[in-house]
């Protein structure tokens, strides 16, 4: 601001007046200044800038307000308007992140000695409390199950080989059951029998007797996770059988619900009690179980020709970090991490394709790089809006070349070469003018035309990169829009409280966008994969 907010409420119609005429002048043109920039603010909007689109009042949420050039440049694209808005809010807040502050006076509870005198705040009882060991408490009750489930089938496990002998066992020798458990189990997606199903099997383990004395008892399949996944050990005594943790994991991962949530649903709608605890280590496990998977993945996103990167903040109890998609036309894959290369050179050392983003500084290193064109031109319709003068005219100057060079890669992809050839020297005149203006206004004074200016020469043959190879894509819009749904998901959950708990949302995540972008579903392959993990079988590939 040119005036400050002290000096402006010094100044009234009496003050004004006694300045003299070349004062006046300075003054006025500070002023205008002042204004032009008040108006653009409040004209600013997720169509002409990079705010995000839960940025905008309730009342327009609906409304899609792009109009004018904007409009006109995405008809060119063959998009809707909305299209060129920013796929999700608060990708760039990360204030936005913060829950709600605690109120003492909701969440501590009122003293119980009536002849206190002094009651402590609660946030100082909070600083002088001893922190708690997680789990159960020295001295507490101990909590266990209390339901008891009336068993639909009874399986009987028998050795089918004696332990002693090595002989097989014969079918009529003699056998008691020794132990067992129950396990929950729903059937779905039967289109012979609609609805889910919940099934309760009785487990017995039987002891046998061989012909040499010998006694077997049969035991409870069991794999392994992989080394630094998880200390959880993969086991058939589950009381979640494989389909009822499938549930749990699309329940929490796609439908949004928390563990609470789930469990109160399960109960209500199902009859079954199931503790937080008990989902908490479920969506954990089910983690465990696809983590050999990620390699798979890997490999098929660095042989991608084309990779859409991108990223949005992620909180992990306290801090932020960040939620990182790499999508290619087969793979999805996600990782919470920090916001450096670090992620980048550790993930795609070997990555020989292009890879789309946006103007983050971590991905300019990358040699072969293509930049998100809906990112530049809604800046530009922000400065074609704007109402300064000289900030209107470069705007309206990009968003002119913007138009042509993509009306130009729309008739290259539909002409009779394939794949387009190159159309970089056709419009070689638009890019020099566009670089002398660039040049010229690198050190505008208007902060907008200079940051357009000067985003614009530092990603330049990213940009244009699209013009000697047409087939490229000019947007990012796949990346953007696999990130939606998790950032639903993280303004409900603010995000997860552990390394560990971010590590296996971001495996659980690959895998069920793998498999929606393959065309099948997750749920069948995590169902299946459970229960081959746990009978200590190897993790089936991915669906293609």
């Amino acid at each position: 601001m040119r005036v400050s907010d002290h000096s402006l409420r010094q100044l009234d119609e009496g003050y004004l007046r006694t300045l003299k005429t070349e004062a006046l002048q300075d003054l006025s043109v500070r002023l205008l200044a002042d204004l032009k920039d008040a108006r653009d603010r409040l004209g600013a909007g997720p169509w002409n800038s990079s705010q995000p689109p839960g940025s905008r009042p309730a009342w327009e949420q609906g409304l899609g307000r792009p109009t004018g050039l904007a409009t006109g440049i995405a008809q060119v694209l063959g998009a809707a308007p909305t299209d060129l808005l920013p796929v999700d809010s608060s990708l760039t807040d990360p204030a936005a992140l913060d829950p709600a502050p605690i109120d003492p006076a909701v969440t501590d509870p009122a003293p119980t000695d009536p002849a206190s005198t002094h009651v402590p705040t609660g946030s100082a009882r909070r600083e002088r409390a001893v922190p708690k060991h997680v789990g159960k408490q020295a001295g507490a009750a101990g909590v266990g199950r209390t339901q008891v489930l009336t068993a639909q089938e009874h399986v009987q496990h028998r050795p089918q080989v004696c332990a002693g002998c090595g002989q097989a066992l014969a079918v009529d020798a003699p056998a008691h059951d020794y132990t067992g458990f129950q396990s929950a189990d729903v059937r779905f997606g039967d289109p012979t029998l609609p609805g889910l199903l919940l099934k309760v099997t009785d487990h017995r383990f039987a002891d046998v007797v061989c012909a040499c004395g010998h006694r077997s008892r049969a035991e409870a399949a069991r794999g392994k996770a992989e080394p630094g996944i998880s200390a959880l050990e993969l086991c058939e005594w589950r009381l979640v059988g494989p389909g009822l943790a499938t549930l749990i994991v699309a329940l929490s991962m796609r439908f949004r619900m928390s563990r609470a949530r789930i469990a109160e649903f399960l109960d209500e709608w199902m009859g079954l009690h199931l503790s937080t605890g008990t989902i908490h280590q479920t969506l954990h496990e089910a983690a465990a179980v696809v983590a050999p998977a990620e390699d798979e993945m890997v490999a098929a996103a660095v042989a991608s020709g084309v990779l859409h990167a991108d990223e949005t903040p992620w909180p992990e109890q306290g801090r932020i970090l960040w939620l990182w998609v790499f999508c290619s036309a087969t793979v999805v894959l996600y990782y919470i991490a920090h916001r450096g290369r670090e992620l980048l050179n550790s993930l795609l050392p070997d990555f020989a394709g292009w890879l789309m983003s946006d103007g983050w500084v971590a991905y300019r290193a990358w040699p072969r790089r293509l930049r998100c064109w809906p990112h530049l031109i809604r800046k530009a319709c922000g400065l074609a809006e704007s109402h300064e003068r000289t900030a209107q005219a470069f705007g309206e100057h990009v968003l002119g070349v913007f138009k042509r060079l993509i009306h130009a890669i729309h008739s290259a992809r539909d002409g009779p070469h394939n794949p387009p050839q190159s159309i970089a020297d056709d419009h070689s005149d638009d890019l020099r003018a566009l670089r002398e203006a660039c040049e010229c206004r690198r050190s505008s004074p208007h902060p907008k035309t200079r940051a357009l200016a000067v985003e614009l020469l530092a990603d330049w043959d990213a940009i244009f990169q699209v013009l000697a190879y047409p087939h490229l894509p000019m947007t990012n819009n796949d990346a953007e829009r696999n990130l939606r749904h998790w950032v639903i998901l993280r303004r409900l959950s603010h995000g997860t409280r552990t390394e560990q708990g971010s590590r296996y949302f971001a495996l659980l995540a690959s895998v069920i966008d793998t498999c929606r972008l393959r065309g099948q579903s997750p749920w069948t392959y995590l169902q299946d994969a459970i229960r081959l993990r746990r009978a200590g079988q190897a993790l089936p590939p991915l669906p293609g």
